[in-house]
């Protein structure tokens, strides 16, 4: 959490002072202005801390009222960083061309003014577009074939949600839009494929309730993120059960004829404890004929495991949640978001994640509910 802050601390005052810079040069303010300009954005910085803080205190209300805004504010200003920065290259780029040439190129000349105004507008729609989309939660649908899946078992349909963020933005109303797709699929069995929790887990009892009513036939099955180590783990812990799901930790168990293996995020190194066994060797010791599931937040593959396992499901990334973001997360991650990917033997799903982390908006990253149906081979 402590490299988080300082990589926070280190990234986010400069994107402000990028935008302070451009807002100097289109409008020229006053030095009062400009002191006012630089008081709001050092309040923007500072909120998102404060909000957890007060998150941990307790304070619900104004925790949830600064989370709003601080994190639509973080929203628009990072849409405004990509574009503006966009633009700048192309400029530099037009620049060079007229030095290289030694002539002016032929071309629109617009003043910085009216291109602040252009891009602030366009913003502000993408933001726009940004909140339907993070609302539209998708349905995806996948069949995968299988020998392990006997006709006397039939089709065996999984519901996977993953990186719900359930905390002060994501609550009940949220809830009930992804359990109504889920619902919607009728699967047998439900996965959460980590971050179900976002911080804190003040005045989450409605939510706790709402899954908790949700009773697939075969269960419900779930494994720790980053954000459940955050949350303060034997909370999350409890959140997690009191919703009824069965936590895998590092542990399998079969079910309606399929095994469902669960692996602890990484994280979990970091407060001081190792897992008892390595992946491949949990994976190893279990029953060979049996379809294998896979559940593991983030989308490591693990050569050694590969072989002991038919479908890893993921999450973690949200496809970057905001374009162009997905080319960060693919830079770490370069498996596809929302598709299946083959492997030497067996397959990954890295699912794009059912809500929404940060800014309450997704942008090109639509989310999801996954459905996933293991059928006979024919």
């Amino acid at each position: 959490m402590l490299r988080f802050l300082l990589l926070y601390l280190s990234i986010y005052p400069l994107v402000h002072y990028y935008a302070f810079r451009k807002i100097r040069a289109a409008f020229l303010p006053g030095r009062k202005a400009e002191t006012g300009i630089l008081l709001f954005m050092a309040v923007m910085i500072a909120a998102p801390i404060v909000v957890r803080l007060a998150e941990r205190a307790g304070i619900a209300t104004g925790a949830r009222f600064w989370a709003y805004v601080s994190f639509s504010w973080m929203g628009l200003l990072f849409l405004f960083f990509a574009l503006a920065a966009a633009v700048d290259l192309g400029r530099l780029a037009f620049l060079a061309a007229e030095k290289i040439r030694n002539r002016r190129l032929a071309g629109p000349r617009i003043s910085l003014r009216r291109l602040l105004a252009m891009q602030t507008i366009l913003v502000v729609g993408v933001y726009g577009y940004g909140m339907f989309e993070a609302a539209d939660i998708r349905l995806e649908h996948i069949e995968i074939p299988s020998p392990k899946i006997t006709k006397q078992t039939g089709r065996i349909r999984i519901a996977q949600i993953s990186d719900v963020h359930l905390g002060l933005i994501i609550r009940e109303g949220r809830l009930n839009r992804i359990l109504a797709r889920v619902r919607e699929a009728q699967p047998d069995i439900l996965v959460s494929t980590g971050d179900l929790l976002d911080g804190q887990l003040n005045h989450l009892n409605k939510e706790a309730g709402l899954l908790a009513a949700l009773n697939p036939p075969l269960g419900k099955f779930a494994i720790t993120g980053n954000h459940e180590f955050y949350a303060g783990l034997q909370d999350a812990l409890d959140f997690t059960r009191r919703s009824g799901f069965t936590l895998l930790r590092h542990q399998g168990i079969a079910v309606g004829g399929i095994t469902v293996v669960g692996v602890d995020d990484p994280t979990v190194r970091a407060f001081g404890k190792e897992p008892a066994r390595s992946e491949h060797d949990l994976l190893a010791a279990l029953p060979k004929g049996n379809f294998t599931l896979l559940l593991k937040h983030r989308p490591d593959i693990d050569p050694d495991s590969v072989g002991f396992f038919d479908l890893q499901l993921s999450g973690h990334t949200h496809k970057g949640q905001i374009f162009p973001f997905n080319l960060l997360t693919w830079f770490f991650y370069p498996q596809r978001a929302g598709e299946l990917t083959g492997l030497k033997s067996g397959f990954l799903y890295l699912s794009r994640g059912t809500g929404t982390w940060g800014p309450p908006i997704r942008f090109l990253a639509p989310p999801e509910v996954t459905i996933i149906d293991l059928v006979p081979a024919k």
